[in-house]
């Protein structure tokens, strides 16, 4: 799995999540992973097996993709939404830990 943890923008990266106490704000398998980066959703600079940040900046561009491919009601895109809609209650980017 490609856990997801909220990061403020400000915040330097940790090593891993335990060493800054981060917050868990939801996953992706590696399915739903590939088929976003087959959408164009998630760049092929991301890869699954690593970590990996993406401010709040990078999460708008994405949603502005999905926005301008109508791909809101797809599943995979739902998946990744529901964090992304987490993140933006917290005022937060995020980061992934592969694993």
């Amino acid at each position: 799995m490609l856990d997801f943890y909220f990061l403020q923008d400000n915040e330097s990266q940790p090593s891993y999540p335990e060493q800054a106490h981060l917050s868990y704000a939801g996953e992706l398998d590696d399915h739903t992973f590939k088929n976003l980066q087959d959408k164009k959703v998630i760049g092929k600079q991301f890869e699954y097996y690593s970590d990996f940040r993406w401010p709040t900046e990078v999460i708008s561009q994405m949603e502005r993709i999905i926005s301008e491919n109508k791909l809101q009601d797809d599943t995979d895109v739902q998946q990744l939404m529901s964090i992304f809609e987490a993140a933006a209650m917290k005022k937060s980017g995020l980061i992934a830990y592969g694993d």
